[in-house]
């Protein structure tokens, strides 16, 4: 029998990435996944490509009633849920001297917050179906300062916190949270920039295991949290990112001071 066997799982930012990436993982151990996101065509194309066990919903977790509809129309299609993935996710460049405070709410909303709305959401269906695993996709960014990316550190440290906090809410009703922590893993965040030599080195010489990661690398380490298998971890915030998390952040402000002042 295959690990998500008979089970339904949610996944926020599903349409690319590592969010896609973990979806497919739940389809590949034979469960069914909707795939939420803001770009409707984005996460129908992604849904079509995973097959029939997989379906679509327009989701803006910036917004309670968005979250929560999305986390019916699973129910609906899929029935009761079990299993659910937040990987949407923003990113921003900026210092505390040159970040805009609308910028840092942005970020934080979507992040953090937005993180929020949906392990609540899903908590309560889980909760009324008996139970499930919610796993995070928080970043190194959450323990390791990066410099002038200021708004996406600190929304990765609240969402750690987040995830333990729920783990000790939730736990009594058969609710497990944990977050994986990814290095550099070339994403719609990055852009194009995770492809640039300068960019990539000064991560690289920052790993033991000098390599960029997968989105494999991630799905991975999410399927196992979501399994049975990890039936007995909760409240966990592991790190997937060739050892980078035992050396420190990397200094992208020669990339970043190119396009913004150094100060305001």
């Amino acid at each position: 029998m295959k690990r998500f066997e008979g089970k339904v799982g949610l996944v926020t930012g599903g349409g690319t990435g590592i969010g896609l990436a973990c979806a497919r993982s739940i389809v590949e151990g034979g469960g069914r996944v909707m795939l939420a996101g803001r770009r409707e065509e984005v996460v129908r194309k992604a849904a079509a490509e995973l097959g029939p066990n997989a379906a679509f919903v327009a989701c803006d977790v910036t917004q309670d009633a968005s979250v929560e509809a999305a986390v019916a129309a699973t129910v609906e299609r899929f029935g009761a849920l079990q299993l659910a993935v937040n990987s949407a996710g923003t990113g921003s460049a900026g210092s505390v001297l040159n970040s805009s405070s609308e910028d840092f709410t942005r970020v934080l909303d979507t992040n953090l917050v937005g993180a929020f709305r949906s392990l609540r959401a899903e908590a309560r269906t889980m909760r009324a179906g008996g139970g499930g695993s919610i796993v995070n996709i928080s970043s190194i960014a959450g323990t390791h300062t990066h410099r002038w990316m200021t708004a996406y550190c600190a929304s990765k440290a609240g969402l750690n916190m987040l995830t333990r906090c729920a783990a000790d809410d939730l736990g009594e009703h058969g609710i497990r949270v944990n977050a994986v922590s990814p290095s550099l893993v070339p994403t719609d965040i990055w852009g194009g920039a995770a492809d640039t030599k300068e960019l990539q080195s000064e991560y690289l010489r920052l790993m033991p295991i000098a390599r960029v990661g997968s989105l494999e690398d991630v799905s991975r380490i999410t399927a196992f949290l979501l399994s049975d298998e990890a039936g007995w971890i909760t409240g966990q915030c592991i790190a997937v990112d060739g050892g980078h998390s035992i050396r420190q952040g990397p200094d992208l402000v020669p990339l970043f001071s190119q396009g913004l002042p150094v100060e305001r």
